[in-house]
């Protein structure tokens, strides 16, 4: 009996120990110039963007190589750049990426979507062709959005910003302000999209009412969830449907810089689709992953991560039916801040730091 209760006592010990573990980083990579995102290539080695217009790969051993060439114009200033970045998922076959960016134009500047071959010689891209535009383009150096996904059917979905001046555009179909899009990998519109066929409707728009995403990644169940900036307070994690309202500016739980409120100073309303969770205030929220290795024990695996531009950390959701039942800050000491959160092919959750000395970290458990 004695026996029995010491060796229930040690379990229970061991499981406060593992209860009380927390993760930490290790660096893969510095001296990036605000990087903004990572994508796996193979043999340990990483393709990473670089808010001020470089592409650059980085070595197993961290090394940097020089900045590929071939990339198309691209404006950088204030929020905007070279932004988001994916391998296609036929890479191995085809080497295709696709890339989003700040495009300028005459009447300013919006959101663009470009895929492109890496060379053999990874010097350089090839075969450039620009799959969409955002507009109408508009003087802003604010709100891009630029987060672009690739479904099981090889179909892009890419978020897009309000652009700070023209939230009101986000409840508006003839525009793109404030939509995700959906479009094939040669730009064309899938037979499926949920607007297609409405009147004044711009037909690539898979869901409208939208702020600024700055995280956008696929559930193993093969729906999409994104997060977005809120304004003071307010940012939401949402799993966007076909065709559906989610609400900005109308409603909102945040509020205008220095206060006041927005839209119809309403948090819900009949017909506007409610956020899966939000924050106020705000964390800034940028980059979102889930967990789908087991490097991190049972309990992590499903979780969902997302970084803090504002707070400087990383989230973890633990998400059940919809419904965040536990939240979780992590890395509250790393003090950079967090703009992209990935799943490698190695099972380990890679973070990029956007800063002046960027870094890319591994979490380790």
């Amino acid at each position: 009996m004695i026996k029995h209760l010491i060796i229930i006592g040690v379990f229970s010990w061991a499981s406060h120990l593992v209860a009380q573990v927390k993760p930490s980083t290790e660096i893969v990579a510095k001296g990036l110039l605000h990087p903004w995102a990572v994508a796996f290539l193979n043999e340990g080695r990483f393709l990473v963007t670089e808010r001020s217009g470089r592409l650059r790969i980085i070595e197993s051993n961290g090394r940097l190589q020089d900045p590929i060439r071939g990339l198309p114009e691209i404006e950088s200033g204030g929020q905007g750049g070279l932004l988001d970045l994916i391998l296609d998922k036929d890479f191995t076959s085809n080497r295709r990426i696709f890339f989003c960016y700040s495009e300028p134009g005459v009447e300013g500047n919006s959101t663009a979507l470009a895929s492109a071959r890496l060379a053999t010689r990874e010097d350089r891209l090839e075969d450039v062709q620009i799959l969409f535009s955002q507009q109408p383009k508009v003087n802003s150096k604010y709100h891009f959005g630029c987060r672009i996904v690739q479904d099981f059917n090889k179909n892009l979905f890419l978020t897009l910003g309000d652009r700070f001046f023209q939230k009101a555009d986000a409840q508006t179909l003839d525009n793109h302000h404030g939509k995700i899009i959906r479009i094939r990998v040669d730009g064309k519109i899938p037979a499926d999209n949920p607007l297609l066929n409405r009147p004044g409707a711009l037909p690539e728009i898979w869901s409208y009412g939208h702020r600024n995403i700055q995280g956008a990644t696929l559930g193993l169940d093969g729906l999409l969830w994104t997060h977005e900036h809120g304004p003071q307070g307010g940012d939401e994690i949402n799993q966007p449907l076909a065709g559906k309202n989610y609400g900005w500016p109308v409603i909102t739980y945040g509020e205008n810089y220095g206060g006041g409120l927005i839209g119809e100073g309403i948090v819900s309303k009949p017909g506007l689709e409610q956020p899966v969770h939000y924050w106020t205030p705000s964390i800034a929220p940028s980059g979102v992953a889930f967990i789908n290795s087991d490097r991190y024990g049972k309990s992590w695996q499903g979780n969902l991560l997302v970084g803090s531009l504002k707070f400087r950390y990383l989230v973890r959701l633990n998400i059940k039916n919809k419904q965040v039942i536990f939240e979780e800050k992590l890395l509250p000491n790393l003090n950079q801040r967090i703009r992209d959160v990935r799943e490698g092919p190695d099972g380990f959750i890679y973070i990029l730091t956007d800063e002046r000395q960027g870094q890319l970290l591994r979490l380790l458990p």
